[in-house]
């Protein structure tokens, strides 16, 4: 690391979207298979995203938020938190200066 970020360190990635997905999903008793079906992939995909070993596209978050009749802003938010998670983990040093930078962008 770089020194003005060692103090700087990326936490586990959570699945903040996939966690959501299930729990909304089993609160209505719906199967995998169910959600799938709506959205139009197939039930592995669905499994994968809830895991967080696939990344759902912006499209299918909106899908999947009508289908469980949720908040689309929500599961938007969260689906946004996970890329921003990815990203650090990947590129911890560059992504923790280019938000450094975004954030003071976005204070103006």
């Amino acid at each position: 690391m770089t020194n003005i970020d060692k103090s700087f360190k990326i936490p586990k990635i959570v699945n903040n979207l996939g966690q959501k997905i299930r729990e909304l999903r089993e609160k209505q008793n719906l199967l995998l298979r169910q959600v799938a079906a709506h959205i139009e992939v197939d039930t592995a995909l669905i499994s994968k995203i809830e895991r967080g070993e696939r990344k759902a596209s912006r499209h299918q978050v909106l899908e999947i938020a009508k289908y469980l009749k949720t908040n689309e802003e929500e599961l938007l938010t969260l689906w946004l938190a996970d890329k921003i998670e990815a990203t650090f983990v990947e590129e911890p040093n560059i992504a923790y200066q280019a938000m450094k930078i975004a954030n003071k962008k976005l204070e103006k």
